[in-house]
């Protein structure tokens, strides 16, 4: 009986879909649920006093909200719940990965390139609307002799950036949990023995979130400083 590469092609394009699916619902659910739980006023404003899912949004939202400030100033307040959003996002489907039997969808370069996309449109956008001319005029470089080259590999550098954000995070968690399923595979025992692949995993997964952001984050701050 021969192997059918395309069935298993198109298994993994289902379980992918299936995956980022189930991470729209919960974070809409997660979404609806802080909209009805979170009050106004001082009771929306107090931390959480307990472990719960407000507490883990508000520690992904400070985490956020520090970096983006570090990262582009002291007007990244606006762009927090964006970033926030998108951290975590990609992390909770790069998590579902680790759990055996698990697709995540980060691993399919469809997703992961719609991701680049979507962060590509959105500094192009801010630059547009915060700098303006003086955003189109960044493209030029800085003497009017070199416009033309300039223009050209500024064009190909900008266009890319979706691609190559892609393209590092889909093949990490690729590598990452095509080594943890190996590792599951080789043993009978498949939650004791892979403890370190799961912990290698788990980091993985949080630095590839952690580091998509943080390129969007640097991109916006290019894009906000090109009106200075």
């Amino acid at each position: 009986m021969s192997f059918n590469w395309t069935q298993l092609a198109v298994g993994h394009e289902y379980a992918h879909v299936a995956t980022l699916g189930l991470s729209g619902v919960v974070f809409l659910g997660m979404g609806l649920y802080a909209r009805k739980n979170l009050g106004t006023g001082d009771e929306a404003a107090a931390p959480a006093s307990k472990f719960s899912i407000r507490g883990l949004l508000e520690i992904n939202i400070e985490f956020i909200s520090n970096l983006a400030h570090s990262v582009i100033g002291h007007n990244a307040a606006p762009y927090v719940p964006f970033f926030a959003a998108m951290f975590g996002f990609i992390l909770f489907n790069n998590l579902l990965g680790v759990l055996p039997g698990m697709t995540p969808a980060t691993e399919n370069i469809n997703t992961t390139f719609a991701f680049g996309i979507f962060s590509f449109l959105t500094y192009n956008y801010i630059g547009l609307k915060h700098g303006g001319l003086h955003y189109l005029k960044h493209f030029l470089g800085p003497v009017w002799y070199l416009a033309p080259l300039m223009l050209v590999i500024e064009i190909i550098s900008h266009a890319i950036r979706p691609l190559t954000l892609g393209l590092r995070l889909a093949n990490v968690m690729t590598g990452d949990h095509t080594v943890l399923s190996v590792f599951l595979g080789l043993t009978n025992y498949p939650l004791l023995y892979p403890i370190p692949f799961y912990i290698l995993g788990l980091m993985v997964c949080l630095i590839q979130a952690f580091v998509f952001t943080l390129l969007s984050m640097v991109y916006v701050a290019l894009a906000n400083s090109s009106d200075h």
